[in-house]
């Protein structure tokens, strides 16, 4: 039996972290993250995202793979071991993320990508995208408000932000039956609950 693969997107400042736990804990179900869920990754993700003075030097191109590379190993490490063994698996970010930020926001041909990703998923994909959507002013203030240290991706600013956004509404758009889009302005548990419901019709 093959468990679920369920993956969480949406900008920073969307909720889709907390989201993610909430869900993982509500049906039982294994969770990763990406960038960063296992050693390789922890490198990759402090070279990505890192934000001191000291920022590496990485075109748009190398930060792509890198970000493709973080998901193979967590795939190869966490993702198919868990679904071989039955269990359901919910991701904060997959392939969508990597498509709405390298490709609508950075500019690299979507196209090319999407060559890329499969390479690195052998065709993984998951069984429901929920798309937590807010307006990237509204992201942006809250991730100020919670005090932590910009990333590099964020200092990229608002209009890297809205054509994210604008990315990942065109994916839902064009899939709406491997996708899910909630606005995220609104109460975490009513979001949770949400969220919650449309999953269960799933499993």
């Amino acid at each position: 039996m093959t468990g679920k693969l369920i993956a969480l997107e949406g900008i920073d400042g969307s909720g889709k972290s907390t989201q993610a736990k909430l869900l993982a804990q509500s049906i039982d179900a294994d969770t990763t993250f990406e960038p960063g869920a296992t050693e390789l990754g922890t490198i990759i993700r402090k070279s990505l995202l890192h934000s001191s003075s000291k920022d590496l030097s990485i075109s748009v191109e190398a930060e792509a793979l890198l970000m493709i590379a973080d998901r193979a190993q967590d795939i190869a490490e966490n993702i198919t071991p868990a679904l071989s063994l039955g269990r359901n698996v919910v991701v904060d970010r997959f392939s969508g993320s990597t498509i709405a930020y390298q490709g609508y926001g950075r500019g690299i041909n979507t196209e090319k990508l999407q060559d890329a990703i499969r390479l690195a998923t052998d065709g993984l994909e998951p069984t429901l995208n929920i798309l937590l959507d807010i307006p990237a002013d509204l992201a942006m203030e809250r991730v100020a408000a919670t005090g932590k240290q910009i990333d590099r991706m964020e200092k990229l600013g608002i209009d890297f932000l809205n054509r994210v956004r604008q990315g990942y509404l065109s994916m839902a758009s064009a899939n709406p039956d491997n996708w899910y889009i909630l606005d995220s302005d609104r109460p975490i548990d009513d979001i949770a609950e949400l969220i919650l419901s449309r999953v269960k019709d799933l499993l």
